[in-house]
């Protein structure tokens, strides 16, 4: 931690934080930051400062207005506490959400279109001949082995399979290279990125991977489609539903927020809350 990180954190420390007359110890502060990894231990603390606030501020609108509520236990036996139980309650009484109707499901389908679509699969083949950067004269070794194959296989395609068996630190040498059909997500970003350049019966320049180097092959092409609205409706429906109400959530708190004291952490206002 740098100097300058650590003096704003311990003046983060030292800054009293109170709701409305309550004080959030520091001791509590410093053990939330656990659940809420950040960069930089200044960026942990004030996430954690603003994640009590905001409970500390739901907890007392709870009691105010007379929330009653029972804790639930789940499937595994976890047993909500008091005021987690006092939270869940006050949000599902003085937060309500319309359910998302067909047409608003609608609009967000034929506006995202992309979104719904069936991942490409390419057929495709490939030589790895495997290599780190961290070891140079290995790597260059590896690139120069690489290249020669690449040459050969320029002017010689139809040797690609018994170069991938001879050559290849892959498993898939022993099939000829032949990887069977992959999506992009099936492989690493440059990979992906080779095959996405090619067409088929195209040779790939060679690949550097987080595995070594690559010569790919690709052999068929088939793109993805349009999934229909009917298939993707009932999960737009959930989550346009869920964003509704993160957005009424925020919304509120803001609300509660504008009229409370709350010193130490600054919170969203309903004039300044921007909810994406």
């Amino acid at each position: 931690m740098t100097c300058s990180v650590k003096s704003v954190l311990t003046q983060a420390q030292r800054q009293l934080v109170s709701v409305n007359g309550v004080v959030i110890d520091h001791d509590l502060i410093s053990r939330e930051t656990q659940n809420h990894p950040a960069s930089t231990p200044v960026l942990a603390w004030t996430a954690a400062t603003r994640a009590l606030v905001v409970r500390e501020l739901l907890l007392q609108e709870a009691r105010r207005i007379g929330v009653d509520a029972q804790p639930l236990v789940d499937d595994l036996g976890r047993r909500e506490t008091e005021a987690e139980a006092l939270v869940r309650a006050l949000i599902e009484t003085e937060v309500v959400t319309p359910v998302p109707d067909w047409a608003s499901c609608r609009r967000y389908y034929d506006a995202n279109a992309a979104r719904f679509r069936s991942e490409d699969l390419f057929a495709c083949a490939h030589i790895l001949i495997a290599a780190r950067r961290t070891d140079s004269d290995a790597f260059a070794a590896a690139r120069q082995r690489a290249d020669e194959v690449l040459a050969h296989l320029r002017q010689h395609p139809g040797d690609f399979a018994e170069l991938a068996s001879s050559h290849s630190d892959c498993p898939s040498g022993a099939l000829g290279g032949n990887l069977g059909q992959v999506t992009p997500v099936m492989t690493t970003p440059e990979f992906a990125a080779a095959l996405a350049r090619l067409t088929p019966g195209e040779l790939s320049p060679v690949v550097e991977s987080r595995y070594g180097l690559h010569i790919i092959r690709l052999d068929r092409h088939l793109p993805g489609r349009a999934l229909p609205f009917e298939l993707v409706h009932a999960r737009i429906e959930t989550y346009l539903a869920e964003r509704s109400q993160r957005i009424a959530a925020a919304q509120y708190v803001a609300l509660l927020a504008g009229r409370a004291q709350v010193i130490g952490i600054d919170l969203p206002t309903p004039a300044g809350l921007r909810v994406h």
